[in-house]
């Protein structure tokens, strides 16, 4: 298992469309734990050598996961009832735990994953 090296790519939260949750961005304050979450529908994921490039067609904007364990998780979430279930199913410890939350924060607040 491996750590994060660096948070996700964040882009320009002004192209997104207004009124399409799926495409609007959330806040940092909405990211929970104990939310179910999924990757955004629009949003494809593609495997690389380094960890993922993930795409939204909604917003056009591009993302690199660079960290294995980050791609499993994020792949896992619609599998678990919530993030704090799939960090756990991914072995991710109190050591490294707010590190992995903060890949996932990330993510939430760049429209790649949403709530369930």
């Amino acid at each position: 298992m491996s750590t994060p090296t660096s948070a996700p790519v964040a882009g320009d939260r002004d192209s997104a469309v207004a009124g399409d949750r799926r495409d609007a961005p959330a806040t940092l304050s909405t990211f929970d734990l104990d939310a179910a979450w999924e990757l955004n529908p629009k949003v494809a994921l593609r495997p690389e050598p380094f960890g993922a490039l993930l795409y939204h067609f909604g917003t056009r904007k591009l993302s690199f996961l660079k960290n294995l364990t980050v791609v499993g998780i994020v792949r896992s979430l619609a599998e678990h009832d919530d993030a704090e279930s799939a960090l756990a199913a991914a072995g991710i410890g109190a050591a490294e735990r707010a590190l992995y939350v903060q890949a996932l924060t990330a993510l939430a607040d760049s429209g790649m994953i949403v709530r369930r």
